[in-house]
């Protein structure tokens, strides 16, 4: 199976979904889970017996659940073929038969009481069921279709902060006079930043791509901040050739500048860490916490926004997670590892 190196190769909703996806099966089980539990709440008339009925009607879910989602696992390959209507009835009838071999399994080892009454309630909920949940898979999938996905990467990554070409500006017009040559090589950055942050940026890009982005933004905040902005790189576990989301550095050190380094007076050190771990790249980035208390709600602001845009490009194949660790902010993201020469 493939996997996408721009969100335009994201399939248009076009019947049921890919069930040879993880993050697919995590959610059809955590929904079915959890109409589950909600059924045996809403079932239960005595606490006593809750959570027994509630291990009784596990025991007849999980398995049904397990085994449809295998059967059309191997199935997916040819299900998008087909009608989405008929997909959708396949779906159907795959659950049905799936729950009626379950149950007469249970009921020949004597686990169940054969019973055609409870039988085709549970057919019935089965039917419901499947038909919510294709129906949310579709709902979903036109979320993510190509063409949204671009317009809201596309809304997405025009959130600049405001206050940052406004002091690139006036750092440039502080030091034209005294150094005309430091001047001119800001503004050439300044533009290579913007029309970066102007293109469609739909495409996995080099990491090295990245690095340059950021160390453009980097050296514009040094014309103004002095000394004071020290970011240390450390590439010993990166594997040369990754591709990664773009204006994924860039947004996550102008936080880390904004919050942790321009509101303290002493000099603060960024570090930026990339690993491969298996078929995963992590990288990590830290600053210090000085002052960070004010500006917490930006920072969320921030951090929501590159948590949508990795969800654009890798759905739950990517995670996101912050943390305070010895007066430093940490943000650690995973996601899948490409290499470049499979671009």
């Amino acid at each position: 199976m493939s996997q996408a190196r721009s969100i335009r190769e994201n399939p248009a909703p076009s019947g049921p979904p890919d069930f040879r996806k993880p993050d697919t099966w995590f959610r059809v089980l955590l929904i079915v889970n959890s109409g589950a539990l909600l059924g045996a709440l809403a079932a239960n008339r005595e606490w006593r017996f809750f959570f027994a009925e509630l291990l009784e009607l596990a025991a007849l879910v999980e398995p049904v659940t397990l085994v449809s989602l295998a059967l059309l696992a191997l199935a997916s390959a040819w299900l998008p073929r087909l009608p989405k209507w008929l997909g959708g009835v396949l779906v159907v009838l795959l659950v049905l038969l799936v729950t009626a071999a379950v149950r007469s399994l249970f009921a020949a080892v004597h686990l169940i009481a054969p019973d055609a009454a409870g039988f085709s309630r549970i057919s019935l909920w089965a039917v419901i069921g499947v038909a919510l949940l294709l129906g949310w898979f579709e709902m979903s999938g036109r979320v993510r279709s190509p063409a949204l996905a671009e317009a809201r990467l596309l809304a997405l990554t025009a959130r600049i902060r405001p206050h940052f070409l406004f002091n690139a500006l006036n750092a440039v017009l502080g030091v034209m006079r005294s150094d005309p040559r430091r001047a001119e090589t800001a503004l050439e950055e300044l533009a290579d930043l913007f029309r970066v942050l102007m293109r469609e940026n739909a495409d996995l890009v080099p990491l090295s791509e990245e690095i340059l982005v950021a160390r453009q933004y980097v050296n514009l905040e040094r014309l103004r901040l002095g000394e004071r902005v020290r970011v240390v790189w450390d590439m010993t576990a990166c594997p040369p050739d990754p591709l990664v989301p773009p204006l994924m550095l860039q947004p996550l050190l102008e936080n880390a500048v904004y919050h942790g380094i321009e509101p303290a007076t002493e000099p603060g050190e960024i570090t930026i860490r990339f690993e491969r771990k298996d078929s995963r790249l992590r990288v990590e980035l830290s600053n210090p916490m000085t002052a960070a208390q004010s500006h917490t709600r930006g920072n969320q602001m921030a951090l929501t926004n590159i948590r949508e845009r990795l969800m654009l490009f890798f759905d739950l194949e990517a995670t996101m997670t912050t943390q305070v660790s010895a007066g430093r902010f940490c943000v650690s993201i995973e996601f899948p590892y490409r290499p470049v020469t499979d671009r």
